[in-house]
């Protein structure tokens, strides 16, 4: 997990996917998307994990929700996410927050 959490304010896009037994091509799309989205204005960052049974939490961080508006309009996103519905997810959910404040702690 890369910690890339930006200074509040922010909105964080928290997405939660069940993969389905049809894999092929989501590996090569997923960095695909990954390297699009970097470079979407008002990309702030992200943090993932993967459990056990392929089951992913990602957190994309924005400046804004029209930056998450344009990124969710992007041609090549719209294929990303049919072929998501049609093939790669059994299941998936998104959730949109508005993060006002942050705090954490840490040992190292």
């Amino acid at each position: 997990m890369t910690s890339v959490r930006p200074q509040p304010p922010y909105y964080a896009v928290i997405i939660t996917t069940r993969p389905s037994t049809d894999l092929e091509g989501y590996a090569a799309m997923s960095r695909r998307m990954a390297e699009l989205g970097e470079a979407q204005p008002g990309y702030l960052g992200r943090e993932s994990l993967t459990d056990e049974d392929g089951r992913d939490l990602v957190v994309i961080y924005y400046a804004d929700e029209a930056s998450i508006t344009a990124w969710k309009a992007h041609p090549e996103h719209l294929e990303a996410q049919r072929l998501g519905r049609d093939r790669w997810y059994s299941s998936y959910s998104v959730e949109i927050a508005r993060v006002e404040r942050a705090y954490s702690f840490s040992r190292d």
